[in-house]
């Protein structure tokens, strides 16, 4: 079976369809619902997955509605847009410095963002809404830090990924020292955000994820056949007709926002925006930037890791972050090795 195939509308446009990486999306997506399904039905109250089905579908019993769509569905909802805003934020950033380690843990917006985060705890004693506004906040400074930093004559591959560790490394020594100027109270709440948990998470996460992505992903989706072309270069991608600069931007600017939007929401979890990308486009054995696999394959790795956090360990015992970065730090030892082998560093 062919890999590539040109599908013909009837108004004669000619789309072409990759047919292993749909196949791959299909079976991730696929992936994704399931785990969501089993999750929802793991707790101190552990619920057949057959009738979390009908919850969901709204014939279940009163007990059953108000653990499913009150306390665990928000959860899993805010699980999902996470894995999925973290897994394109990777594969946008990934793509933009045409590095396997340029991802937003390794350039340091999840610190930028944590920065926000423990601002607002720390000095200002604030609520849960101002500490998700000081992440996104922390997240954006840092971002547009980076991108200034990096700038000669335009953004290139391995300038951004030195910067983008030169400002993590500034910014987890400001942590740090955040850290030693708050009480007991208000580190052991920083300590607990900074892990990357889903723990307690509710609809007041779900919506504003949710419209933020419905207006990025579109946006992104948009400008990925000019995010294509330059994977060339900046000269090929100039002389197709591509506006570099501009959809860089662009880009970077969707990155960073849908990075710290879901680190405001669920914490730094760590390693989904690294692993993510790299999972999918082995996968799909697909050039390009393989927007729409990592993005599903953020999803799966997320809700799958809070489900094996539940399964072993019981709810609330053990945040997510701490499996995403277990895993993801044996993934980053492989990477390195493969690198080093295939001479790239």
């Amino acid at each position: 079976m062919k890999s590539n195939r040109a599908v013909r509308t009837p108004g004669g446009l000619s789309v072409r369809l990759d047919v292993r990486a749909l196949t791959v999306v299909v079976l991730l997506l696929l992936a994704a619902l399931t785990a969501s399904v089993v999750l929802i039905g793991t707790g101190d109250f552990p619920i057949p997955a057959a009738d979390v089905l009908t919850t969901l579908l709204g014939e279940g019993n009163a007990g059953q509605e108000f653990i499913v769509t009150e306390l665990r569905l928000p959860r899993v909802l805010v699980g999902l847009l996470v894995g999925a805003s973290l897994g394109l934020g990777g594969a946008l950033f990934q793509s933009v410095s045409r590095n396997p380690l340029g991802s937003p843990d390794v350039l340091g917006l999840g610190q930028g963002a944590t920065a926000g985060a423990l601002t607002m705890i720390v000095l200002f004693s604030g609520t849960a809404g101002q500490v998700t506004l000081g992440a996104l906040v922390g997240g954006l400074v840092t971002g547009f830090a980076i991108y200034v930093l990096a700038w000669k004559r335009g953004v290139h591959g391995y300038r951004l990924v030195l910067v983008g560790i030169g400002v993590s490394a500034i910014v987890t020594a400001v942590n740090g020292y955040l850290l030693t100027k708050s009480d007991i109270v208000d580190a052991a709440r920083a300590v607990v955000w900074m892990t990357g948990s889903l723990d307690g998470r509710d609809w007041d996460q779900v919506w504003p994820l949710l419209a933020l992505c419905a207006v990025l992903v579109p946006l992104v989706l948009a400008n990925s056949r000019g995010l294509r072309m330059m994977e060339m270069g900046d000269d090929v991608s100039n002389a197709l007709g591509v506006r570099v600069e501009r959809v860089r931007l662009l880009l970077m600017l969707s990155a960073v926002l849908l990075t710290a939007s879901a680190t405001a929401a669920a914490g730094p979890v760590g390693f989904v925006a690294l692993t993510a990308p790299q999972l999918a486009r082995r996968l799909t054995r697909s050039p390009g930037p393989n927007l729409v696999p990592a993005m599903v394959m953020g999803a799966a790795l997320l809700v799958t890791a809070d489900w094996v956090s539940q399964w072993v360990f019981g709810a609330g015992q053990l945040p997510v972050g701490v499996v995403t970065g277990v895993l993801g730090g044996v993934y980053l030892l492989w990477l390195l090795v493969t690198e080093r082998r295939a001479g790239r560093i």
